[in-house]
């Protein structure tokens, strides 16, 4: 087999390990579209101060450690013990559930009905709200995240492939768990939104909303389930984020990448999220192996973009997106 479709191979494989994690923070995108009808700018911070806050109980980390340092004059920074990673996990999952209750009490319930960019606009300042809480809460220092999962390359591929080709793929064993997670996650999702009285109910107030009151069912349970369960997404990616290239406040650009998957995919698709994840993935990585050093690298940036605008211009709602037709 020529070594360049040896070497193509092995980009396509781990493009789709990079996608998977693009599709993640997607996936909170799409659920919270899908119910309310608001593209929540925030989900990328989300994930950022799932990671912080995360890594905060695991450490044993006194919150707002440095304000009260300031205020008090104390050196108070750690309670002095740590607490297991699964632990960890559930009480992160509490943290979620309790943020997203207060975003919906404190924010969008006095938005219901207001225009798209209004409600838009709120998330913005949600955003920047969580990154500088985040911030006073656990530091801005970079923090090591490690739960346990496995990471390195994955030797029983590298030796089965070297066997064959006499080349070993390099496969991360992050991207593998990474994918069997959010295949996972992708199927768990899709079971509750079509077979459970909660699923359906939150996709009757994606259809409309006064409808949905008018046969009894609750605007605010559903959004903070709803919060609450892209809350779950954004832990989720933050945890796969934050083991990889640990917990920092760029990790909250990685909404920037989910914009362009949402926009192949669909914004109102679960599957869709994840198609337009693997399409980026494997796209951008195949495109600065084909052509990047051509003309100077570094396409990874802009790629994912370009393919958008694409989009954009000749399929608007995305591969699995609703079309809407308004009359006038």
């Amino acid at each position: 087999m020529p070594e360049q479709l040896i070497w193509g191979t092995e980009v396509v494989l781990n493009g789709l390990m990079a996608g998977v994690l693009y599709a993640l923070v997607a996936l909170g995108f799409v659920l919270i579209y899908k119910a309310s009808g608001i593209f929540n700018y925030a989900q990328g911070v989300m994930a950022l101060f799932a990671a912080l806050t995360l890594v905060g109980i695991m450490e044993g980390q006194v919150p707002f450690s440095h304000l009260i340092n300031a205020v008090f004059g104390t050196e108070v920074h750690h309670f002095g013990w740590h607490v297991p990673a699964l632990l960890a996990i559930l009480l992160t999952m509490v943290v979620m559930v309790v943020l997203a209750w207060a975003v919906n009490t404190l924010i969008f319930r006095h938005l219901v009905n207001q225009e798209p960019i209004i409600l838009f606009m709120a998330t913005i300042g949600l955003a920047y709200f969580l990154e500088g809480f985040g911030d006073i809460m656990w530091g801005s220092d970079i923090k090591k995240m490690d739960v346990g999962l496995p990471q390195g390359i994955n030797l029983a591929i590298d030796d089965f492939t070297f066997n064959i080709f006499d080349y070993g793929f390099f496969i991360d064993n992050l991207d593998l768990v990474a994918t069997a997670i959010a295949a996972a996650l992708v199927f768990s999702l899709i079971v509750f939104a079509q077979y459970t009285k909660q699923g359906r109910a939150m996709r009757a107030v994606a259809d409309d909303h006064q409808a949905a009151l008018s046969v009894g069912i609750s605007l605010n349970f559903i959004w903070v389930m709803v919060w609450s369960l892209a809350g779950f997404v954004a832990l989720v990616a933050g945890i796969m984020w934050g083991t990889k290239s640990g917990v920092q406040f760029s990790l909250s650009l990685i909404a920037l990448k989910a914009l362009p998957v949402l926009m192949l995919g669909g914004f109102t698709s679960i599957p869709g999220a994840i198609v337009g994840g693997l399409l980026i993935g494997v796209g951008e990585k195949l495109f600065e192996f084909a052509i990047g050093s051509m003309i100077g690298g570094a396409t990874e940036n802009w790629f994912a973009y370009v393919l958008a605008l694409l989009f954009l211009v000749f399929r608007p709602q995305g591969l699995f997106g609703e079309k809407i037709i308004e009359r006038v």
